[in-house]
């Protein structure tokens, strides 16, 4: 077995995972919050490392990511266990679970890549950031191999794990769930600092980086969340970060009422006042937050229909064609 980076020995053979801001302390023959990593003879060891329990070939926008090589298709990988436990989560039968694996070195992930012409592998599907020891090395054998890498995450590490992996990672998906850190601890069983700071910590060392939040009735829908979530992200990402609200649907352990279209529009209207790229996820059959339009000129850059995808007006370094505004993509 290998053995897991970021921890350290303590007295009677227990030992402390330094991986997460929860910093478990785990004793022999336990495994941390996260379940993907044990204690086996006083050693710390990544259960995940190398099992993949899902791999497929999807559109760059299903991460989502919308000004990151849009129209491409691109590799997802992900294993199982999570730093989070949110009552609401989408994918709690590998993110809480004990699914079945298959396994693969970090250079069967880069060949696939390779065999399917990616032009990056995402990390995702549980989360990717306690998966830490395999998607490093995958991450490093992708970039000798002029492959990119992509993080969709829940944003939830320690700053010294995450400075050693992000000169290998392109871009980021990040999903802040609610600017309140009561939400972290009561839905999630997590904390909101983190999150914040990782996500400074990714713009500044260069990650294209955009940000989700999953829209909650009764939990983080009030126009004082969006205000803040807004206002946060302009002050501390800059205005061009992409913005996606999602609408929430009944699953796991959860039974809020699906969120009503209105209060998606609604908080799209308050982004919009100082973020000029916000979009509506999880919503079918409505025209208004799906296409790019230049924040200067207005000209059309990209559309999109549900995951088709058509590129308009953009240059190959990502600039309107009309009028040679940026507007915060990365084509190549």
């Amino acid at each position: 077995m290998k053995e897991a980076l970021f921890w350290r020995p303590l007295k009677n053979s227990t030992v402390q995972c330094l991986l997460c801001p929860k910093v478990c302390r785990i004793e022999e023959g336990k495994r941390g919050d996260c379940g993907a990593r044990a204690n086996q003879n006083a050693t710390l060891i990544p259960l995940s490392y190398g099992r993949i329990t899902s791999a497929a070939i999807d559109p760059i926008e299903k991460k989502p990511l919308y000004h990151f090589h849009p129209a491409q298709e691109i590799l997802s990988v992900g294993s199982f266990g999570c730093s989070f436990h949110c009552l609401f989560c989408q994918n709690y039968g590998i993110s809480q679970g004990q699914p079945p694996t298959q396994i693969a070195t970090p250079a069967d992930i880069v060949n696939l890549a390779k065999r399917y012409r990616s032009f990056a592998i995402a990390y995702t599907y549980n989360e990717p950031l306690i998966w830490f020891e395999f998607v490093l090395e995958t991450a490093k054998a992708a970039c000798d191999a002029g492959i990119k890498n992509v993080l969709v995450t829940n944003g939830f590490i320690n700053k010294k794990p995450l400075r050693q992996l992000l000169p290998f990672i392109h871009a980021a998906n990040v999903d802040i769930k609610s600017v309140n850190d009561d939400f972290y601890r009561r839905l999630c069983d997590g904390r909101l600092a983190p999150v914040l700071r990782n996500c400074v910590l990714m713009r500044q060392a260069g990650v294209h980086l955009e940000v989700t939040n999953l829209v909650i009735p009764g939990e983080n829908d009030k126009d004082s969340d969006f205000c803040a979530l807004r206002d946060w992200i302009v002050d501390n990402l800059g205005d061009d970060v992409p913005v996606h609200l999602s609408a929430y649907f009944p699953h796991y352990r959860f039974n809020a009422p699906p969120t009503p279209y209105e209060t998606l529009k609604r908080a799209y209207d308050i982004m919009r006042q100082k973020l000029p790229f916000v979009y509506l996820g999880n919503v079918w059959g409505q025209t208004e937050g799906h296409d790019t339009h230049c924040r200067r000129c207005g000209a059309l850059l990209v559309s999109r229909r549900g995951y088709l995808t058509s590129v308009h007006a953009l240059t190959d370094d990502g600039r309107c064609q009309k009028c040679g505004a940026s507007n915060n993509f990365v084509m190549k």
